[in-house]
């Protein structure tokens, strides 16, 4: 097992973006620049943190930390947006923002760790 992998942070952002994934590929009344941005920021956010934990020195794991933190910040801007628009149920929206603001408090608590 990788040490990424043993991280809350990375479960539970694996969760949520799996199931953001989920959302992507089976809705095609979403915009496509729409869809296509929520999957990279989606992905960012489980690619910088499992990248930055490899990395050796504290200023590399902050900015990869940092990265995949404004990715979290990314997906909820999105995600707001289909919401209010009625492109997503808002409980659904409801319930990855409250897993996106986990993260974001977790990315934080890791970052600040590194000071």
């Amino acid at each position: 097992m990788f040490d990424f992998e043993k991280l809350e942070v990375y479960q539970i952002a694996k969760g949520v973006v799996t199931d953001s994934l989920k959302i992507i590929y089976s809705n095609t009344n979403l915009d496509t620049y729409i869809k296509d941005q929520w999957k990279k920021a989606s992905m960012d956010i489980l690619l910088n943190l499992a990248e930055g934990t490899g990395r050796m020195t504290s200023v590399d794991k902050k900015h990869y930390i940092t990265i995949s933190r404004s990715a979290v910040f990314e997906c909820v801007a999105i995600l707001q947006i289909l919401g209010e628009t009625g492109a997503l149920p808002l409980a659904e929206a409801q319930n990855l923002y409250d897993r996106y603001e986990k993260i974001s408090k977790m990315l934080l608590g890791m970052y600040r760790s590194h000071e």
